[in-house]
């Protein structure tokens, strides 16, 4: 589904990433792991299309087409999915309304009808409830004053209407408390499908132990310097990054 070749991007003239490849099949769940700095939300902007993120050599496709040819919102139309790490406040739109306005804005774009205000209401609070996300949060503006574990399960709500075919997931897991991380990660668990592969970014082995990936890599310095099973993930929390980063230096 997604095929990643020696993808060098630069912000500002500085080179991020220099050198990434990676392969995700459909169904298959991958975790990107590493450092600090070594690129990790680099790659989730430039795959969701984050203006300022320049693709230098290398490709991206998605499903047989150049993502990189394709605008932010032609890709969600498309089925490509961000789960911000920080989530955007957005004043005056109350949440259900953007809820209603986005997902008919991708089904317009994919020529299919669009759903019903009543309709709409009825998917959200059932898919909200299982997400803990109240009544009272979806009237109310999009993330503004809503904590930390409240923006991130909205993220997987989402994720969850809009049904998207490629998820990327990047730092889920920041800013929440065990209760919350599980929620989160019962969330995401509840949409893994045959037809959808998924992006787990994050620093630590924790949220693999609820989101249990195919595979994990390990970025550091701009390109894939390890790659392993859920494995991995003990080691580097055993053992650090700089065990498997100095290795590869």
């Amino acid at each position: 589904m997604l095929e990643i070749k020696d993808l060098h991007v630069a912000v500002d003239g500085k080179e991020i990433l220099k050198g990434l490849t990676l392969s995700i099949a459909a169904g298959q769940v991958h975790a990107i792991m590493g450092p600090n700095g070594s690129g990790k939300s680099t790659l989730s902007y430039v795959l969701a299309g984050r203006a300022g993120y320049d693709v230098t050599s290398g490709s991206i496709t998605y499903n047989g087409e150049d993502l990189t040819a394709l605008a932010p919102e032609q890709r969600a139309s498309k089925g490509v999915f961000l789960a911000m790490q920080y989530p955007v406040e957005i004043p005056g739109v109350t949440t259900l309304t953007f809820l209603k306005t986005a997902l008919n804005a991708q089904r317009r774009a994919r020529g299919e009808k669009e759903v019903d205000a009543m309709t709409v209401l009825k998917t959200v609070r059932a898919r909200a409830a299982a997400l803990k996300v109240s009544e009272e949060m979806l009237k109310r503006a999009l993330n503004v004053g809503f904590s930390g574990g409240e923006k991130k399960r909205l993220e997987i709500l989402q994720m969850s209407l809009f049904e998207p075919k490629l998820a990327i997931l990047d730092e889920t897991d920041s800013g929440l408390d065990i209760d919350a991380l599980k929620l989160v990660a019962e969330g995401v668990n509840a949409l893994r499908s045959p037809d959808r592969a998924m992006l787990v970014i994050t620093h630590y082995q924790r949220l693999l132990d609820y989101i249990v990936p195919d595979r994990i890599h390990v970025l550091a310095k701009g390109r894939i310097v390890a790659e392993g099973g859920k494995e991995l993930a003990h080691e580097l929390e055993a053992k650090g990054y700089e065990h498997i980063v100095g290795k590869a230096a």
